[in-house]
């Protein structure tokens, strides 16, 4: 059965248009694609779209985007063209019950919650080089990684906390790679969306703030060397640094800590260039924060561990094939809801009203199924959860449970 054609059949019947002529396919799945991607996910969580997110973790990498479908091509109007779906998120969030390695860890969505247990500590690196006089001269900074060598220990023991480009910045780069690679800065990530992790400090000849931080963007020739970049205001005010970008200028290892930097202008002779990074050891997670749309590990890992998390999945963009609508059951839901929009986009009040007590009904029986099954399973008490390890608070099995 092709659940799209009976949408499409079903919304032409609420508002009234029998030909392509009149209404055509692509401008009806358009309002079906808004429907359900932008308004189902905000009105009613369905069961059939919880499912499970699973990602294996990278030594030394702390925080990790939540995945982006990439940019996809639909029928579009006027005339039949095509148009591109841009990216937007895999998953509508996540729920919880997070695992690492098969292990219960703790999960929160409050960063003073998260940051109470897990606080960075920001180590002040005085006079980590010194200026020569010189105009934009290159540099060497030394951060306390153990060993400070040109090959981290495998797994590492220590790392310093890497720059991030949160979700949106991915976006607007308009490719679907995270974290973003190049061998010169990306200026179309705002300024906003960088969270800075390592900061190059000092004071130019004329007396101002000279500011370098990595951008959250890597070499691809080396996941662990971050582009350096010169700060500025928001929203597009990052510069790149003089001299270009590869592994012996304007990048930071994170796992030997070692930098290299072209620092614009001229630092006086002898003046300080100071250095701050966030500096952890490495191990296995026992906490996630969910925040920013960003997923945050404490202790950052040291190697591959698989985290588990469960969340509600984003249907992905119709098209015009039999498998669009995975559940037949929402054919009559999703066309009404789509008709819905398109009589309040054209100004049909008389029928908005008249089908609303029919779209009503489509939602509560849709979302009756979801809540049997939500309900399927009982509410735990101080006095019906009893212990998982079939044990009591005395140290036999019999259990306090009903």
């Amino acid at each position: 059965m092709n659940y799209l054609s009976d949408c499409i059949t079903y919304f032409r019947r609420i508002v009234k248009t029998n030909t392509n002529e009149e209404l055509s396919d692509a401008l009806i799945i358009d309002y079906i694609n808004r429907f359900y991607i932008s308004d189902v996910d905000a009105r009613i969580q369905l069961f059939d779209l919880k499912t499970k997110y699973q990602f294996q973790t990278m030594p030394g990498v702390d925080q990790y985007n939540m995945p982006l479908y990439s940019v996809q091509t639909a029928p579009g109007v006027p005339n039949n063209s095509t148009v591109n779906i841009g990216m937007y998120p895999v998953y509508q969030g996540f729920t919880g019950n997070a695992l690492i390695n098969g292990v219960p860890v703790s999960f929160e969505t409050r960063r003073e919650n998260f940051f109470g247990y897990w606080f960075n500590y920001v180590q002040n690196l005085q006079a980590s080089a010194i200026g020569n006089g010189g105009t934009n001269q290159t540099y060497q900074i030394v951060m306390p990684v153990q060993p400070n060598g040109a090959v981290p220990p495998n797994p590492p023991y220590s790392a310093i906390l890497r720059g991030h480009v949160d979700l949106t910045g991915i976006m607007s780069t308009g490719v679907n790679q995270d974290p973003p690679q190049g061998t010169t800065i990306n200026l179309a990530i705002p300024t906003t969306s960088i969270l800075a992790g390592v900061y190059i400090t000092s004071i130019d000849d004329n007396g101002n703030n000279v500011v370098i931080s990595d951008s959250g963007q890597f070499l691809p020739t080396n996941a662990n060397s971050g582009l350096l970049m010169n700060t500025g205001p928001a929203p597009f005010g990052n510069t790149a640094l003089p001299g270009g970008y590869s592994d012996t200028s304007n990048t930071v290892n994170y796992l030997t800590g070692i930098a290299n930097v072209t620092i614009p202008g001229i630092i006086p002779l002898g003046m300080n260039i100071n250095a701050q990074c966030y500096f952890f050891q490495t191990g296995l997670p026992r906490a996630v924060l969910y925040y920013n749309n960003t997923i945050t590990l404490r202790s950052p890992p040291a190697q591959q561990y698989l985290v588990e998390l469960d969340a509600y999945l984003s249907p992905c963009a119709f098209f015009s094939s039999a498998s669009a609508i995975p559940f037949a059951y929402m054919t009559e839901y999703l066309a009404r809801g789509a008709a819905r929009k398109l009589l309040a986009d054209t100004g049909d009040v008389e029928q908005f009203q008249f089908q609303e007590q029919f779209f009503r009904e489509q939602e509560m029986l849709v979302w009756k199924r979801s809540q049997r099954q939500f309900t399927s399973t009982r509410t735990q008490t101080l006095y019906s959860q009893g212990n998982p390890m079939g044990m009591n608070g005395y140290g036999n099995g019999g259990g306090l449970g009903i």
